[in-house]
């Protein structure tokens, strides 16, 4: 029999980054706030921990990211001036936002990287297992990985991460997974990991993406974690050291996923990602793929 191990409860989300892959549009306004369709990105990663059970959520951030805390907080103005107004639709949107989840917010006071992000954290999560959600990824909450990663957790103890399988040729844009099989189809056990291994140096094709539920021992190993590649502290060093030894901290497992992911850190996916949601919009969907089907029948006309 399986053993129980303790359900987690808290959820971390670093948002320091300073999203120069946006320049000039984040020049002045974090990244994490650009909207996707109507919602800033950041909402729609608090929105999957909430659902996910964690309605405790800590926000590691940076200079010039005090919007973040805004979006979160009350608006007292603006909820009183859409409540004279009688809209009762606009008015529930703005509270939704400050309604979500229990926030605290800590600074990244310098950018030593992910690992450095999660270790200032230590102080709000203390000794219990807890998740990590990185802003740039947003997950289709029709295919809840969270959930399943906490599930596998409670199973099994230690750390699990995310994975998906990508093309060897885009191996070295993420950390890669060597892995074994095990009885479930989507779960594997975690043997080791290299963050942006070249294409011949990479343990396999499984890449991780922006979702860890992490034992707590991972603190203790990234306050000693060298700075690795980029001259960063890189939490794919720290799970490394985690699934060498698995007295430490317990195993490290991952989950595959293959659902729906769009990567708004990238400008290209970012489009697509507001594109696809926006098609499936109950509001905006049947005129917007009207127009898209016309705009795309009139490009190819035109080549």
């Amino acid at each position: 029999m399986s053993q129980s191990h303790p359900r987690i409860s808290k959820a971390v989300i670093p948002a320091a980054g300073l999203g120069t892959r946006f320049l000039p549009a984040t020049k002045a306004t974090p990244k994490e706030m650009l909207p996707v369709v109507d919602k800033p990105a950041i909402q729609y990663v608090v929105e999957e921990a909430v659902t996910a059970g964690l309605d405790d959520v800590l926000m590691v951030t940076g200079r010039n990211k005090r919007p973040l805390e805004d979006h979160f907080d009350r608006n007292y103005e603006l909820e009183s001036a859409l409540e004279k107004k009688g809209d009762a639709d606009r008015l529930a949107k703005v509270q939704e936002s400050s309604d979500l989840a229990t926030m605290h917010y800590v600074r990244q006071g310098d950018p030593k990287g992910l690992g450095h992000a999660v270790l200032c954290a230590a102080p709000h999560v203390g000794d219990e297992p807890f998740a990590v959600l990185l802003g740039d990824d947003l997950i289709d909450p029709r295919d809840p990985l969270l959930q399943r990663m906490i599930d596998v957790q409670a199973q099994h103890g230690g750390s699990v991460i995310a994975l998906m399988e990508v093309a060897p040729e885009q191996i070295h844009l993420y950390g890669s997974a060597a892995v074994e099989a095990t009885a479930d189809a989507d779960v594997v056990r975690v043997s080791g990991l290299v963050e942006k291994p070249d294409a011949a140096d990479a343990p396999s094709n499984f890449a991780i993406i922006g979702r860890y539920v992490l034992d707590p021992a991972v603190f203790e190993i990234l306050r000693k974690t060298e700075p690795g590649r980029g001259g960063e502290i890189q939490l794919t060093d720290a799970l490394q050291q985690l699934a060498a030894d698995e007295g430490v901290g317990g195993p490290v497992h991952g989950v595959v996923f293959r659902g729906r992911r769009y990567d708004t850190g990238d400008r290209g996916d970012y489009l697509r990602a507001i594109v696809r949601l926006a098609c499936e919009r109950e509001d905006l969907g049947p005129d917007f793929r009207t127009w898209l089907r016309r705009f795309v029948t009139e490009e190819m006309q035109q080549r």
